[in-house]
């Protein structure tokens, strides 16, 4: 996913998502219309949009729809909707000082399959998997997860063992809303025990805040982790 100057982007009025996950309904200039949501999950799940004034990116030719949800306007900055944006970001800026504890970064593989593993990105230079997990929220702390997924479950399960086979993970957070201090892992939920269970076995657990300016996507604060 590319960012999307916001200068290019058009407002409307969130009014509700549809029963499709990946359709919403948006009042543009006094009319209803379908607008596509950039996430694997309804964004009730996340915070309640209904009646907030929400940014809205141009969708391609192809496209079922004109527009796709972008962000909303929050405090001096924004909250980004797409998801895809959190691996975007990390990727934009892994080159950085701040990410210097991965080592030696002059070959990066984005969405590699490493032994049958479809890693988000992979780090040839030391054998290092990266998983990028995208967190929306507007409730300090943010709390992860907010639905069950049987994919992430699964996930950890194969990084459980390519953990014991020597690999080198990487987990890393990233809050779409510039304004999170302290994220929180959810301990009564099925995901909590494989994740602190990969932890344990040596896999690195990062967190960080991210907002778009200008036409860049910037990596803000480094945030805790608590589980």
């Amino acid at each position: 996913m590319q960012t999307v100057s916001f200068a290019n982007l058009r407002k409307g009025v969130f009014l509700s998502e549809q029963k499709n996950r990946f359709l919403c309904s948006v009042q543009i200039d006094k009319k209803t219309v379908p607008c596509y949501v950039p996430s694997s999950c309804h964004l009730a799940n996340f915070m309640n949009l209904n009646g907030k004034t929400v940014l809205l990116a141009p969708t391609q030719a192809a496209s079922k729809t004109d527009y796709s949800l972008y962000a909303i306007p929050y405090k001096r900055k924004h909250i980004l909707l797409n998801t895809s944006l959190a691996n975007t970001a990390i990727t934009a800026n892994i080159n950085s000082r701040r990410f210097s504890y991965l080592g030696k970064r002059k070959s990066i593989k984005k969405e590699y399959t490493y032994n049958n593993y479809k890693c988000d990105l992979y780090i040839e230079d030391s054998n290092s998997i990266i998983e990028i997990k995208s967190v929306i929220s507007i409730n300090e702390p943010a709390v992860f997860p907010t639905v069950y997924s049987e994919r992430t479950i699964e996930q950890l399960n194969r990084i459980e063992k390519m953990l014991l086979s020597g690999c080198h993970i990487y987990w890393v957070f990233v809050s779409l809303n510039p304004y999170i201090r302290t994220l929180l892992i959810d301990k009564t939920t099925p995901f909590y025990s494989n994740f602190k269970k990969c932890v344990d076995y040596g896999m690195i657990v990062k967190g960080y805040t991210c907002f778009q300016k200008e036409d860049s996507l910037i990596i803000g604060s480094e945030i805790p982790v608590s589980f």
